[in-house]
C-alpha cells in the first residue's frame, strides 16, 4: 500500500464525514457508516500496539485481512435488521479520524453489542464515555433495541470504567473461549460482562442523564 493511496483515502473518507446525509454528531463527536474505501483507516489505528494491546496482545491485523475479510463483515452489519453497526468517529473540532463505536452483534450471545476503538491520543479527555453513551441513546430511544451487552478482559480497567460512566450494570465474569483468543491462557481470557436494557435506561433519569 503506497503513501499515496494512504492519503488518498484519509481524504475521501474525510470528505464523506462532512456530509451531512447519515451523519450523526454528540458534542464533540461525529459518526458515520464506513465504506468500503476506508481500510486504510482500521489498518492504522490497529498497527498501535496500544491501541489493541487487549484484542491481540498487540499484534496488528494484516492490511489484506482487513480489507478482504473484516470491513466486508463490518459493511454486512448495515443490512441487518436491528443491527446499526459500526460508525467511524471523528473529533467535530479538528475532523480528523478518531476510531470507531459500535452497535453490533455480539459473538457470544443474541444480544446488541456496545463496543469502540480509539486511537491513543484521544483516550483520557471522555470520548469513549461521550461516544458510548450517545449510542445507547440512539439504541434505547431511536432505534428500539431492547438490550445492549459489552464485555471486556476483566483486567482491562479503562474498559470497564467507561461502561460504569455509562450506566452499564456488572452482570457477570466469564472466560472467553480459546476460539475468540487462540493461543492465550485460561488466566488472561478472564472477562466481565455489563448490560443494561431499554426500560432501565428510558425509566431511570439519573442514568440517561449521568
Amino acid at each position: 500500500m503506497s503513501d499515496a493511496n494512504h492519503s488518498e483515502s484519509n481524504r475521501s473518507t474525510l470528505e464523506i464525514a462532512l456530509e451531512p446525509e447519515g451523519l450523526m454528531e454528540s458534542d464533540r463527536l461525529l459518526f458515520r457508516r464506513f465504506t468500503a474505501a476506508d481500510a486504510p483507516l482500521i489498518y492504522d489505528l490497529d498497527s498501535d500496539p496500544a491501541v489493541i494491546e487487549f484484542i491481540s496482545k498487540g499484534k496488528a491485523t494484516p492490511f489484506d485481512r482487513i480489507e478482504q475479510v473484516v470491513l466486508p463483515e463490518w459493511l454486512s452489519f448495515y443490512e441487518r435488521p436491528g443491527c446499526p453497526g459500526l460508525f467511524a468517529t471523528y473529533e467535530a473540532a479538528s475532523r480528523e479520524f478518531m476510531g470507531w463505536f459500535c452497535l453490533k452483534p455480539d459473538r457470544l450471545i443474541s444480544e446488541i453489542e456496545l463496543g469502540y476503538r480509539l486511537k491513543q491520543k484521544f483516550w483520557g479527555q471522555g470520548y469513549g464515555t461521550e461516544g458510548s453513551r450517545f449510542l445507547l441513546q440512539q439504541a434505547f430511544a431511536e432505534w428500539d433495541i431492547p438490550q445492549v451487552t459489552s464485555h471486556t478482559l476483566a483486567y482491562n480497567t479503562r474498559s470497564r470504567r467507561v461502561m460504569e460512566k455509562c450506566g452499564l450494570q456488572f452482570q457477570y465474569p466469564f472466560i472467553y473461549p480459546e476460539t475468540l483468543l487462540p493461543g492465550w491462557s485460561e488466566g488472561d481470557r478472564q472477562a466481565v460482562r455489563y448490560g443494561i436494557s431499554r426500560e432501565t435506561w428510558l425509566t431511570q433519569p439519573a442514568i440517561a442523564s449521568h
